[in-house]
């Protein structure tokens, strides 16, 4: 018996004349561009050593000297100064109103440095924090928090993951908040909790189940809650790969009759889901884009150790299939570099939730493919791959871990995977 074959109409047909297949970076956003590339080279990489230098021997890993404060601080009003300064922040009259797809190019080169967001602003989780609150946060909590975030005066988190269920599925979060009169009383617990060690983080965003008995979808909301509240019990760190990442952390956090005023909730009760969708699309496409900069990153150490060493006779970088590696490194990048711009293209073109596939297919595979190149450099340089002499094995860490934030593989496979069966 035979099938018969339908042809399926997709999104995804290459049609040269569709304003999603044009990835040009904006012309008038190309200056900018090179300015931040000229700023990294000549004022965060001299500033970065400078501030590694003045934290060592500090008797207290959860702060950071005055000394590396100042540093930081010269660099940000630098930054400040020539206009490189919150463009994370897309149509905004509070930043440079930047498309996704110009910021997209830009985070590449911010990946480069660890330093380099923070100095201009633009660092997770603030930017999504910030774009939250300038989305749909009240004149109020704009003037108390979006303000000194925007002016860098102070950092946040976002605490959402919890340690007792399987909060890859949102609709599964326990930590509960109550109205009791005028105040939300929230108990529950959280880990992984990226930044909340930091001195300077003053405000959280919490994801909290308000109303269990509301449609699965309607249940959560998120609500502002200050670090120092009474109730907010900061455990400790979660280590990654046996690091603690002090002195910022990943913080296991416990709420204990923690409360907060009732106007502290973020757009309004049962909210949660469409609030985290419009931090999630743009947060992605920063980690994608981060992700190939550290990607590039690994390649040129790649290649210069395959240039500079012998053995057997022979530079490594022709030993075995060491080639081949090299070559298929540039390839996926470029590969990876063109999903993302594509996704990001679709988020301006089609709008958040439109894009959503766009956004989950680089999600899953930008980390997967990056954490497999940082691999390869770490084999290639021996032992000293792994070693404090290279940067090598924080930059795995770091990548390994995007892996589950922001929703692991799985889920976001899962939804390209539905997507596809339901197209007809």
């Amino acid at each position: 018996m035979k099938h018969a074959y339908i042809p399926r109409t997709t999104t995804y047909n290459l049609n040269p004349g569709e304003e999603l297949n044009d990835l040009r970076m904006s012309d008038e956003v190309r200056p900018l561009y090179e300015h931040v590339k000229k700023f990294i080279r000549e004022t965060v990489d001299p500033m970065s050593v400078e501030f590694m230098r003045l934290g060592e021997g500090k008797k207290d890993r959860w702060s950071f000297t005055p000394e590396q404060f100042a540093v930081l601080q010269k660099a940000k009003d630098k930054a400040k100064e020539e206009g490189l300064w919150n463009f994370f922040l897309p149509d905004a009259e509070t930043g440079e109103g930047l498309k996704n797809l110009d910021y997209a190019y830009i985070a590449v080169e911010l990946a480069k440095n660890p330093l380099a967001s923070e100095t201009m602003n633009c660092s997770a989780p603030d930017t999504g924090n910030m774009e939250v609150l300038e989305r749909v946060g009240t004149k109020e909590q704009k003037e108390k928090w979006l303000k000194p975030l925007l002016a860098g005066e102070i950092r946040s988190a976002y605490a959402m993951t919890e340690p007792n269920v399987a909060s890859s599925d949102a609709k599964n979060i326990s930590t509960t908040a109550k109205l009791v009169g005028d105040e939300w009383v929230i108990n529950g617990e959280k880990y992984y909790i990226s930044g909340a060690g930091d001195p300077r983080c003053k405000i959280m965003i919490v994801m909290v189940k308000t109303n269990p008995d509301a449609p699965p979808s309607k249940q959560q909301s998120q609500i502002l809650v200050p670090i120092d509240t009474p109730g907010v019990e900061i455990l400790g760190p979660m280590h990654v790969f046996g690091h603690d990442h002090a002195p910022r952390g990943h913080m296991h956090l416990r709420f204990n009759n923690c409360r907060v005023p009732k106007e502290n909730i973020l757009l309004g009760e049962g909210r949660g889901f469409e609030i985290s969708q419009v931090r999630l699309g743009p947060g992605r496409i920063h980690h994608c884009m981060r992700t190939i900069g550290k990607a590039e990153k690994a390649l040129d150490l790649m290649v210069s150790r395959g240039l500079t060493r012998e053995a057997f006779g022979k530079k490594i970088a022709h030993l075995g299939g060491n080639l081949q590696i090299i070559a298929q490194a540039r390839c996926e990048i470029e590969a990876m570099r063109l999903m993302v711009l594509k996704a990001a293209k679709a988020m301006d073109v089609l709008g958040n939730k439109e894009a959503r596939i766009w956004v989950s297919m680089v999600k899953a595979m930008v980390p997967e493919r990056t954490c497999k190149i940082i691999d390869q450099a770490i084999q290639m340089h021996g032992a000293t791959g792994i070693s404090q002499w290279s940067p090598l094995g924080e930059m795995y860490q770091d990548v390994r871990h995007l892996r589950f934030a922001d929703g692991p593989d799985e889920v976001h496979w899962m939804v390209v995977g539905r997507h596809e069966l339901s197209m007809p």
